[in-house]
Formats: C-alpha cells, sequence, structure tokens
C-alpha cells in the first residue's frame, strides 16, 4: 500500500509539473497582416521653361496649394497652346500679361474656365504668376501675368468679390520679365499696353526638376561673375502727380 501510494503521488507531481510547463510557453503570435503601402507623396513642385523672344524664364509652379490652377496650366503647356503667343499687356510696375493671343491679335480658343483658387495662402508678390480673368471670379482660362512687384491689392476680393489666384513663380529670369516691362507699347485694335515688338512666347515646356535646379544653379553662377549695379541716386520729386493704380489684370477678349 505504501509502494502504491508512493506512485500515486509521483504521478500527480508529475501531471502538475506538465501543466505547469505547458502554461509558461509562449503562443505563437498571431499573424500580422500584411504592411499597407503609402501612397506615393503628391508632387507639390513642377517646373516649365517658357521660351521667350527677349529669353528664358524658369518657372516654379505649386501643385499642393494650387491644384487646379497647376492642372490647368500644365494642360495647355502639353497642348501646345502658349507656343507661339505674345505677351500682349505691359503695364510698368505692375505686370505682364500674356497666354492668350497671336501676334496678329487673334484670340486663341481655350478650355473652360476653372475655379479660382485666390484663398490658398500664396500672394502676389514679384515675380509670381497668376490668372487673368473678367469681373467673373470663375473665368480664368489660359491668360496669366507676372507681377512687377508685391501687389497686395490683388490678394484683396476687389473684383467681383474674389482676389487673383497665385499659383506659381519666376525661379530664374526676372531680368528678363523685367526686360520685357521695358518694352515700348501701343495699341493693337481695341486693346491697349502692347508691345510695339511682339514679344513671343516661342515654346513653353515642363522640365524635370534636376533640369530646374542646373538652370538655377548657371544664373546664380552667372550673377556671380556680373557687376554690382552702382546704388540709385534718390529719386527727384515728381514733377506731376502720381499716376492712378492700374487696373487689375482682366482677361482680353
Amino acid at each position: 500500500m505504501r509502494l502504491l501510494s508512493s506512485l500515486s503521488a509521483l504521478a500527480a507531481l508529475s501531471l502538475s509539473s506538465l501543466a505547469f510547463a505547458q502554461a509558461e510557453q509562449p503562443t505563437a503570435p498571431a499573424a500580422q497582416a500584411a504592411p499597407t503601402k503609402e501612397p506615393a507623396p503628391a508632387v507639390a513642385m513642377e517646373y516649365a521653361l517658357i521660351k521667350t523672344t527677349k529669353g528664358d524664364i524658369v518657372i516654379e509652379l505649386d501643385r499642393a496649394k494650387a491644384p487646379i490652377t497647376v492642372e490647368n496650366f500644365v494642360t495647355y503647356i502639353k497642348d501646345g497652346f502658349f507656343d507661339g503667343t505674345v505677351f500682349h499687356r505691359i503695364v510698368p510696375g505692375f505686370v505682364i500679361q500674356g497666354g492668350g493671343f497671336t501676334p496678329k491679335g487673334e484670340q486663341k480658343k481655350t478650355r473652360a474656365p476653372i475655379a479660382n483658387e485666390w484663398q490658398n495662402g500664396l500672394k502676389n508678390k514679384r515675380g509670381t504668376l497668376s490668372m487673368a480673368r473678367t469681373n467673373n471670379p470663375n473665368s480664368a482660362s489660359s491668360q496669366f501675368f507676372i507681377s512687377l512687384k508685391d501687389n497686395d491689392t490683388l490678394d484683396q476680393p476687389i473684383s467681383g468679390g474674389a482676389g487673383y489666384a497665385v499659383f506659381g513663380k519666376v525661379i530664374v529670369g526676372m531680368d528678363v520679365v523685367d526686360s520685357i516691362a521695358r518694352s515700348p507699347r501701343g495699341s493693337r485694335g481695341p486693346m491697349r499696353d502692347w508691345p510695339v515688338e511682339d514679344v513671343v512666347m516661342t515654346k513653353v515646356e515642363m522640365v524635370a526638376k534636376a533640369e530646374a535646379d542646373k538652370l538655377v544653379e548657371a544664373a546664380a553662377k552667372t550673377a556671380e561673375t556680373m557687376p554690382k549695379p552702382a546704388a540709385p541716386s534718390a529719386p527727384a520729386a515728381p514733377a506731376k502727380p502720381a499716376e492712378a493704380a492700374p487696373a487689375a489684370p482682366k482677361k482680353e477678349g
């Protein structure tokens, strides 16, 4: 009996040890779900080269802040729409405007107008590109302008209850823009401020960021080798009252 009792106790201890060992074994981890693939980040900036009869202009387009406007502008570029058009309106100290007319003064047929993205946080500063339009805020199509100075008034709801939508800026070639702005002006049909000598956009094309960076670097090196201009003398007192501010860029035609 004593031997049988001992064997029973030993068996109970072995079963207890086995249960403890099983409890201590780590459970297999649950199968993990396959990681979700992150969507490719949206391209924030795109670049284009505007070749003109006065020189080249490189522009940066802010798709992140002006997606509708940039998509519209890029579509016109890829369609070759701007090739052979002119800067048809020049107002010194204000803007140069183009993107809608041939040298003969013929207006090109455009795509449907787009929504006005004037409240995207971008401001009408010197060197920015904005859309020209009528008094209808949502009437912009292909015509655009480059500001020659900080045009803060264009950020206000001054025309049709809205401002003017900025969608990009010049990163190379403001000297070309300023040269265009100095062009003598006349009239072409009913339009005033048309350059006497046509300033033609011979080719407008999209370029990769790497190419845009090279053009920026080349322009910086050229600027380093150029002699620095002498400080301007104090301007003389105006001989006549200052002229009224020019009208906001109006979409012609």
